[in-house]
């Protein structure tokens, strides 16, 4: 909205400043900002209408030190979180820009499936809260959406040089000419489901290549492998950060890390003279995501306010499936999702320990006519827990583990 009329009024009144909205690094600055402002001046007011409500947290017993005194928390406030991503996302991105457009539906598309599931435990008293089925069915129609407009809309495009593009058979949408010191540089916008691969320098890789046996009729089958792919990847991530928070400030604190790393990232893919510099693709209309994702680094940071220990707040489902969705959406955007186990480690962790500890659970009863486990609980977080490790321990642990993670990912860029 603001960015739309900035541009009106530079464009017809000549207005000074306005032109500052021009420049996405500017505008993601001012993003950071707004959404720290509804978060920590608005946050307040937003927990307690949830006390008032009486949305409070039921705390089951599991032995955990320090876990009743959390009874009576107000949860769901997942929604300040979402808030503090789409006031200023919607002040300040271009709204006409299909990946912008995305990431909105992703918020309040993964948003509302948390919303509901943690209404129907809080209002309805039911503790299984939304069927896990229904949850499925709405990340799978969300995957479904983001691999068919990528598969399908123009605006979603990589660019190449125009002889390769050639030289391969790419679907070219554009044709570009730059201006480059004393030469002139041809470029072509191609529709195609390549993707970059970490630690490889030139490796291109797409989707259709895995049905190299189907010939010349891959690309046009490439949704047979494109779109499960994407459903598993939205699902996963998602699903794994619902598991993370389970400690206060953990899945706030490591989303925001993750988000401060995919802004680099969106950068790094909108910015031509940086995508050729460190070989990445140029993803052309791909730089707004630098807005959006300056919002969701702003939101973690402001939820982080309320929700450091000892909590004031819970995101519970509404924020953690969001953000889930959110930062697996983005990944696949800006064709990084390759990086989603190094990036997202501690999701994948914690996933991780939940499956091997149901799963040997299982095994060893069937074998031994006893459960075993293999953590003394799951996820791992509270393993750590029932080691004698304090809260405020674990989670600054996980954060640093999350930082190097981050580190590593952003290194992939110059190591190839």
């Amino acid at each position: 909205m603001i960015y739309n009329l900035a541009e009106w009024l530079e464009i017809n009144y000549d207005i000074p400043l306005m032109g500052l909205f021009k420049y996405i690094t500017f505008r993601a600055g001012l993003a950071i900002v707004i959404s720290l402002i509804v978060s920590m001046l608005f946050g307040g007011k937003i927990i307690a209408k949830l006390r008032a409500l009486q949305v409070g947290e039921t705390v089951r017993d599991l032995g955990l030190a320090g876990q009743k005194k959390k009874e009576g928390t107000p949860t769901m406030g997942g929604v300040m979180i979402i808030l503090a991503i789409l006031v200023p996302c919607l002040l300040l991105a271009d709204l006409s820009n299909v990946y912008v457009l995305l990431m909105v539906l992703a918020t309040v598309w993964m948003g509302a499936i948390g919303f509901i599931d943690d209404y129907i435990k809080v209002f309805k008293k039911n503790k299984e809260g939304l069927s896990g089925w229904f949850k499925v069915i709405g990340q799978i129609v969300f995957g479904l959406i983001i691999a068919l407009t990528m598969l399908s809309s123009d605006e979603m495009v990589v660019r190449l040089d125009y002889d390769e593009a050639v030289a391969n058979e790419y679907n070219i949408v554009e044709t570009v000419e730059v201006e480059q010191a004393d030469e002139t540089i041809k470029y072509a916008y191609v529709k195609s489901t390549l993707t970059n691969i970490p630690f490889l320098k030139d490796k291109r890789f797409s989707y259709d290549q895995v049905l190299f046996f189907l010939g010349d009729n891959a690309e046009k089958f490439v949704w047979i492998i494109f779109i499960p792919i994407v459903i598993f990847i939205v699902t996963a991530v998602s699903n794994a950060a619902n598991l993370t928070d389970g400690l206060d400030g953990l899945a706030t604190g490591v989303s925001g890390i993750i988000a401060a790393t995919l802004l680099v990232f969106c950068y790094v893919s909108g910015n031509s003279i940086a995508a050729d510099y460190l070989g990445v693709y140029f993803l052309p209309n791909s730089g707004e995501l630098v807005v959006f994702t300056a919002c969701l680094l702003g939101a973690c940071i402001g939820f982080l306010w309320h929700n450091s220990f000892p909590a004031a707040v819970f995101m519970g489902d509404t924020g953690s499936l969001a953000l889930g969705g959110i930062i697996g959406a983005l990944a696949i955007l800006i064709r990084k999702e390759w990086l989603i186990p190094i990036l997202c480690g501690i999701f994948v962790i914690e996933n991780l320990s939940v499956i091997l500890q149901v799963g040997y659970f299982k095994y060893t009863k069937r074998k031994y006519g006893e459960g075993r486990r293999i953590l003394k609980m799951s996820p791992l977080h509270h393993h750590y827990q029932k080691l004698g490790m304090s809260e405020v321990k674990i989670v600054t642990r996980f954060w640093i583990v999350g930082i190097l993670l981050a580190v590593m990912t952003i290194l992939t860029l110059k190591i190839r």
